[in-house]
This record gives C-alpha cells, structure tokens and sequence, in this order.
C-alpha cells in the first residue's frame, strides 16, 4: 500500500456551494450573503486541510458469479461485475482532507451554525477535489499504456451497498495508516472521505457518467456538473 500526501487542492467559491446543495448561480444573484460566507470559509478552511491518498494496486484474475478475485482478496457485487469484470488491474483507494476541519466544524457548530454549514462545504469540496485529482492520477496513466480507466466506483452506488462495499475495501487498503476508520455502520472517520475503486485496462469500455449508478440520479439537480467518464484512449 502507498500513501500520497503531494496533493494540491483548488478549490472556488462555486465548488463549495455547490458541496452545500445550492446552485451557485442562483445563489449569487439571489442570496450574496451567503457567497460572502463561503468565501470567508473557503479562506479559513483551505489552511486546514490534510489531503492524504492511501491506495493499493491489485492484479485482476478471474470474475465469477459477481465476485472479482484480486492477488490480495476479492470485490464483490453487482457494479463491481459490471464495469470491473474486463479489468486486467484495479486500484483500490481511500481519500480524506483528514481531521482538522472537521475538528473546527464541531467547535463553530456550537455559535455559528451557518458558518460551520459553510465549512462543511469547503470539507465536502476538497474530498470530491481530492478524489477526482487521484482519479485522474491513474486515468493518465492508463492512456500512458494504451489502457483504459472504468467508471470510479464507490460504496452506495447502485449495485453496492455501503456496509459490504466499505467491508470490502478497507479489507484491501489499511486506510488507518492514513488516519482513516471504519464504524460498523459502514462509515469513514474523518467524516470527509472518500472510498473508490478503479479498474484499468486494455479490454475496457467507457461507461458513461456515475450520476446514473447514484441512488439520487432521479431528483440530483446538479448531474450535468459532472461530466461522463473519460474515453481514454479513444
């Protein structure tokens, strides 16, 4: 297993809120105050980030009955068969801003509720950022090798429930060596982490946008935010 700390997060005032569930261009026309908010978290919070990658590379052999076996353990379920069965390799990954902000969240929660939401933001935002960056990490490198990338995947998608998708995967990655832990209700300590799945290789199809495999893609107003899976090598 590997740990990478050389991340370098950007983050804007729209990212974060949009990671609050507002839409940024209504909000600035209607609500400015609250732009203003964001902004000032954005500012305080981005010091207080920690943005750690703790990963595994795993070599693919066989799937059977919608059990994927690795050379280090299994992934199993109905999304994992569907877009990791053709993998030659799966890269198996937590990510987490860490602690801290959600250590400053708490402390505001109790005298400035609305300034603690924001936060939340900026903490929501930078795990997305984090993710999406290591993501695309591994995406190059399958183009490097003429390879292709699968959908990221992740526990509570459609086809993988959290409590087994979370067992599965911190059963392959020890993730608390990065400071993250799993509850036995299937959730990660920082509260702002995030867990996936990659599969690569040559034999691949692109899959189109993991809005589909969400359990809120038929009420999510913001699908068209995040774009369809890269077709590498096309």
């Amino acid at each position: 297993m590997t740990i990478e700390t050389d991340w370098v997060l950007s983050l804007e005032v729209d990212d974060v809120l949009r990671a609050q569930g507002a839409d940024p261009a209504t909000i600035r026309t209607r609500r400015p105050a609250l732009v203003t908010l964001a902004e000032r978290a954005l500012e305080a919070g981005q010091p207080m980030l920690q943005p750690k990658v703790a990963f595994a590379r795993f070599t693919a052999t066989g799937l059977r009955h919608e059990r994927l076996t690795l050379d280090g353990g299994a992934l199993e379920g109905p999304l994992i068969a569907q877009h990791l069965g053709a993998a030659e390799q799966v890269i198996v990954m937590v990510c987490t801003i860490g602690d801290s902000l959600d250590a400053e969240i708490a402390r505001q929660m109790d005298h400035d509720p609305v300034f603690a939401l924001a936060l939340d933001g900026v903490g929501s935002a930078a795990a997305e950022a984090l993710a999406g960056q290591a993501c695309n990490r591994f995406e190059q490198e399958a183009i490097g090798r003429a390879w292709r990338a699968s959908l990221p995947l992740s526990p509570g998608m459609v086809g993988w429930p959290v409590q087994e998708g979370q067992a599965q995967i911190f059963a392959l990655v020890d993730a608390g060596e990065a400071g993250v832990h799993l509850t036995e209700g299937g959730m990660m300590v920082p509260r702002k982490s995030l867990s996936l799945v990659l599969g690569l290789g040559s034999r691949l199809e692109a899959a189109g946008s993991a809005c589909a495999y969400c359990t809120l893609h038929e009420t999510c107003r913001y699908q068209g935010h995040f774009p369809p899976a890269a077709m590498q090598g096309s």
